[in-house]
């Protein structure tokens, strides 16, 4: 065998390689032209990672592949004529972002995707290069509120590689979290307690107080010794305020809430200031068919009745209307029960009138 043999024999072994489509391959970035990205993979000429494959349209190859370093790539078409193999870097970053996707779903773990695009029925998410659906079922906030590049906490609900099914919860972030949330203030809240909380909703019969997990349910009848009308007398959503916890029912999740006893109690002060037989002046602050409510003391309501009404009225001459100022006599009062009687007429004439007869 002569010498130029040798080196010929020498060259075959050093390109003795088994590439084939499909296999995992490390190569040396060479340079750029204008199919791509050259890479030296050991064989016999460069390989080439097209655009396509190595970048998307909005990144330069320049800035994502640096000349000199060595990468993954996958083979995606075996050796030309000319020896030349078609790679992608794409193909391999999915691979291994698909890989940790499959890990979080597992983990049940809060993931961070970027809206991609807004399409009929919700959302396209990207994350790590995969792109996912998000249905308007499972949005917590409604896709008008959301842009394109903006950033969304997620979680996934169904991930199979086979059919190419990739769909996402916004809304389980929220639900999983309020419930673990649910947990830790039910594990701490006990009646006694003076907490704060957000109002996040107004009925006629009360008010919601989100306790930070938990909303509570704050009542008409706790929210002032004052008779209030509607709970938007004197709150209204996204109010702060601090409250006093009064019941907290751990069976079915449920915490009543008092406003009012942050105040002091009125009836203790009118208790020292009114006694039986004084004439005090009063605001009608409801009208029934059994009588007429009205406030003696603030905060302190008594019970004038119907019949005592009618007398006024006759007296006055006009119907008497909430928000209207009468004298009036304490009849009757028991600070113990919160009631107070009251009549029109002085007690002490009644009961001199009676003597005389």
């Amino acid at each position: 065998m002569t010498a130029s043999d040798l080196d010929f024999e020498e060259l075959l072994k050093k390109y003795d390689y088994k590439f084939q489509k499909g296999d995992l391959v490390k190569g040396v970035v060479c340079g750029y032209d204008s199919q791509g990205v050259m890479v030296d993979i050991g064989a016999k000429t460069t390989a080439i990672v097209p655009t396509r494959e190595a970048v998307d349209k909005d990144e330069k190859l320049e800035d994502k592949f640096e000349k000199g370093k060595e990468y993954e790539f996958l083979i995606i078409k075996e050796e030309d004529e000319d020896g030349k193999f078609v790679l992608s870097k794409k193909k391999v970053d999915f691979a291994y972002a698909w890989k940790e996707l499959e890990k979080a779903k597992a983990a049940d773990e809060t993931i961070l995707g970027t809206v991609a695009s807004i399409v009929k029925g919700g959302i396209l998410v990207d994350i790590s290069g995969v792109r996912g659906f998000v249905p308007t079922s499972q949005l917590r906030s409604k896709e008008t509120d959301l842009e394109v590049g903006s950033k969304i906490e997620l979680k996934i609900l169904t991930l199979d590689n086979q059919q190419n099914n990739f769909i996402l919860s916004n809304k389980k972030v929220y639900e999983d979290s309020a419930v673990e949330a649910r947990k830790n203030v039910f594990s701490q809240i006990e009646p006694g307690q003076v907490v704060k909380g957000d109002v996040v909703r107004i009925t006629d019969f009360g008010a919601f107080i989100d306790l930070g997990g938990i909303d509570g349910l704050l009542p008409l009848s706790q929210l002032s010794w004052r008779w209030i009308d509607h709970p938007t007398d004197i709150l209204k959503v996204g109010d702060k305020i601090d409250v006093e916890v009064i019941a907290v029912d751990h069976d079915k999740q449920r915490v009543s809430l008092s406003l009012k006893n942050l105040e002091p109690d009125p009836w203790l002060e009118a208790e020292k200031q009114i006694k039986e037989g004084d004439k005090v002046e009063g605001t009608i602050t409801r009208i029934k068919h059994f009588g007429a409510f009205v406030e003696v003391f603030p905060g302190v309501e008594a019970l004038l009745p119907h019949s005592e009404v009618a007398d006024i009225q006759n007296e006055l001459k006009k119907i008497l209307q909430v928000g209207d100022k009468i004298d009036t006599y304490i009849l009757k009062f028991n600070p113990s029960d919160k009631r107070i009687s009251l009549t029109a007429k002085n007690p002490e004439d009644k009961s001199e009138g009676t003597t005389e007869e």
